[in-house]
Protein backbone atom coordinates (compact mmCIF):
# COMPACT_ATOMS: atom_id res chain seq x y z
CA UNK A 1 0.00 0.00 0.00
CA UNK A 2 0.95 3.24 -0.88
CA UNK A 3 0.97 6.08 2.03
CA UNK A 4 0.36 9.83 1.66
CA UNK A 5 2.97 11.99 3.61
CA UNK A 6 1.15 14.92 4.08
CA UNK A 7 4.32 16.67 5.73
CA UNK A 8 5.63 16.05 2.02
CA UNK A 9 2.86 17.38 0.27
CA UNK A 10 2.38 20.49 2.66
CA UNK A 11 6.02 21.41 1.99
CA UNK A 12 5.26 21.06 -1.49
CA UNK A 13 2.13 22.69 -1.55
CA UNK A 14 4.02 25.76 0.15
CA UNK A 15 6.93 25.59 -2.40
CA UNK A 16 5.06 26.39 -5.14
CA UNK A 17 2.84 29.33 -3.37
CA UNK A 18 6.08 31.05 -2.54
CA UNK A 19 7.59 30.52 -5.67
CA UNK A 20 4.90 31.73 -7.72
CA UNK A 21 4.68 34.93 -5.58
CA UNK A 22 8.46 35.11 -6.19
CA UNK A 23 7.88 34.99 -10.20
CA UNK A 24 4.78 37.05 -9.98
CA UNK A 25 6.35 39.92 -7.81
CA UNK A 26 9.76 40.05 -9.81
CA UNK A 27 7.35 40.39 -13.28
CA UNK A 28 5.95 43.41 -11.32
CA UNK A 29 9.39 45.17 -10.40
CA UNK A 30 10.40 44.81 -13.77
CA UNK A 31 7.01 46.13 -15.22
CA UNK A 32 6.70 48.25 -12.48
CA UNK A 33 5.86 52.14 -13.68
CA UNK A 34 5.95 53.75 -10.10
CA UNK A 35 9.69 53.42 -8.54
CA UNK A 36 8.00 53.13 -5.04
CA UNK A 37 5.80 50.03 -6.11
CA UNK A 38 9.22 48.48 -7.95
CA UNK A 39 10.81 48.85 -4.82
CA UNK A 40 8.25 47.40 -2.49
CA UNK A 41 7.60 44.62 -5.56
CA UNK A 42 11.04 44.09 -4.80
CA UNK A 43 10.92 43.45 -0.99
CA UNK A 44 8.17 41.07 -1.62
CA UNK A 45 10.59 39.58 -4.23
CA UNK A 46 13.82 39.42 -1.29
CA UNK A 47 11.29 38.38 1.20
CA UNK A 48 9.85 34.90 -0.31
CA UNK A 49 13.48 33.90 -1.73
CA UNK A 50 14.39 33.81 2.39
CA UNK A 51 11.01 31.76 2.45
CA UNK A 52 12.35 29.35 -0.10
CA UNK A 53 15.50 29.39 1.99
CA UNK A 54 13.76 28.13 4.71
CA UNK A 55 11.96 25.39 2.95
CA UNK A 56 15.00 24.01 1.77
CA UNK A 57 15.91 23.98 5.69
CA UNK A 58 19.20 27.02 5.22
CA UNK A 59 17.43 28.66 7.95
CA UNK A 60 20.79 30.91 8.77
CA UNK A 61 20.67 31.95 4.79
CA UNK A 62 17.06 32.44 5.12
CA UNK A 63 17.48 34.55 8.30
CA UNK A 64 20.54 36.49 6.57
CA UNK A 65 18.60 37.20 3.27
CA UNK A 66 15.56 39.27 5.93
CA UNK A 67 18.13 40.68 7.50
CA UNK A 68 20.59 42.25 5.15
CA UNK A 69 18.63 42.30 1.39
CA UNK A 70 15.18 43.06 2.88
CA UNK A 71 16.27 45.24 5.97
CA UNK A 72 19.06 47.14 4.95
CA UNK A 73 18.80 46.81 1.42
CA UNK A 74 14.93 47.20 0.95
CA UNK A 75 15.02 50.39 3.70
CA UNK A 76 17.76 52.06 1.35
CA UNK A 77 16.21 51.82 -1.97
CA UNK A 78 13.13 53.34 -0.38
CA UNK A 79 14.81 56.11 1.49
CA UNK A 80 16.61 56.78 -1.55
CA UNK A 81 13.79 57.20 -4.40
CA UNK A 82 11.31 59.28 -1.00
CA UNK A 83 14.23 61.33 -1.12
CA UNK A 84 15.01 61.24 -4.55
CA UNK A 85 11.44 62.39 -5.83
CA UNK A 86 11.12 64.77 -2.79
CA UNK A 87 14.10 66.62 -3.79
CA UNK A 88 12.83 66.60 -8.02
CA UNK A 89 9.44 67.97 -6.47
CA UNK A 90 11.10 70.45 -4.49
CA UNK A 91 13.66 71.64 -7.32
CA UNK A 92 10.68 72.28 -9.89
CA UNK A 93 9.11 74.99 -8.22
CA UNK A 94 12.22 77.47 -8.59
Amino acid sequence: MMTVDIAGIGELIMFAVVSILTIVFSICVVAAKDVVRAALSLVVVLVSVAGIYVLLNAQFIGMVQILIYVGAIGVLILFAVMLTTQELKGGSDD
